[in-house]
């Protein structure tokens, strides 16, 4: 509880199941989603639509929503927390219950809690985009570590507040030690890289040429794509080997164990996994992340689980709730956050 108590004060400063006696046409379900609206609320629709049951909704930052949770613990009106990273579900972790083993069971075990308190819903890999127009695929970095190269100064985008650069700095200082970590984020902010709030507009700034590279996940550049066409000059280069900045995260769910109605949440995030679900990810959704559940093959041009396991750092997700207090400290101490 410590933990949530300073990750509080840290990111204030930064800016199919039954058992209900009621209908499900009378039950209200509340989600704190640090997934963006036009990201995920095809899916909230589909689950009224299927169950009955009414979805509210408070979005934001997923961090944010983790210090708000923490601080009102048991007495959270949340009953799901669907979160954009792994560090801000395990920030909480305390205050959620065990999923059921049967939906635990749809993702590989390091795409969960190793203890079972939330699950990864869907998979982004980091990349760096790039502007065709400017460079060549060979001109592209082979690593985020050569983003500190007079060469770049300038030219680079990130979105330093949000949630998937924490999780990128988060396996950056597993994997390589805080000290390595530390020196680069600085010699990075020597470069004059271009702050941004989220990973759309790096991608959209890239596109215009405002930028010439971007630190995002993989699917925002597909965004964009439906947005301004196939031809935006714009693409995704995957780094490889054990590059930080190659990591394969998750987004993910956990149910409050505070819960009025952890029937419901539960089954939220058991739909959340259902074939149905997953393949929103493939057939329908702009994004195009990565689907968890096997047998479901990402759409076509994104490389799948299989594909991207011998990329990024060997780093375990569940670890990352008890470092992300750590990396908002370490963001703040070399002036990514104000």
């Amino acid at each position: 509880m410590r933990r949530m108590v300073a990750l509080a004060a840290i990111a204030a400063a930064m800016a199919g199941c039954g058992g209900s006696d009621e209908a499900d046409d009378s039950r209200t379900l509340t989600v704190y989603s640090g997934r963006e609206e036009e990201l995920v609320a095809p899916l909230f629709d589909r689950f009224e639509e299927e169950t009955g049951i009414d979805v509210e909704v408070r979005y934001g930052d997923s961090a944010e929503l983790a210090a708000t949770i923490a601080e009102e613990g048991d007495n959270s009106p949340a009953d799901v927390f669907f979160a954009q990273d792994p560090g801000s579900l395990g920030a909480v972790d305390e205050l959620l219950a065990k999923l059921p083993s049967t939906t635990l069971s749809r993702v590989a075990d390091d795409l969960r809690d190793s203890e079972g308190r939330w699950v990864g819903t869907s998979g982004r890999a980091r990349v760096i985009v790039y502007n065709t127009d400017a460079l060549s695929e060979d001109e592209v970095p082979d690593s985020v570590y050569d983003l500190t190269d007079p060469e770049w100064k300038g030219r680079v985008g990130l979105a330093p507040t949000n949630a998937s650069f924490h999780a990128f700095v988060t396996a950056m200082r597993l994997d390589a030690g805080e000290e390595r970590t530390r020196r680069w984020l600085e010699d990075l902010k020597e470069n004059d890289p271009t702050f941004y709030e989220k990973n759309t507009p790096i991608v959209e700034a890239t596109a215009s040429g405002e930028i010439d590279l971007g630190l995002v996940n993989h699917y925002y550049l597909y965004l964009v794509q439906a947005e301004q066409g196939s031809d935006a000059p714009i693409a995704n280069k995957y780094l490889p080997f054990d590059d930080p900045g190659a990591l394969v995260s998750v987004a993910g769910a956990g149910v409050l164990a505070s819960s009025d109605d952890v029937d419901a949440a539960e089954r939220f995030v058991e739909f959340l996994l259902s074939d149905e679900s997953q393949r929103f990810y493939t057939d329908e959704a702009e994004e195009a992340e990565i689907p968890l559940v096997d047998g479901i093959d990402p759409k076509e041009g994104v490389p799948s689980l299989d594909e991207l396991s011998d990329r990024g750092p060997d780093v375990d997700l569940s670890s990352f709730g008890g470092e992300l207090e750590r990396t908002l400290e370490l963001l703040n101490e070399t002036g990514y956050t104000s």
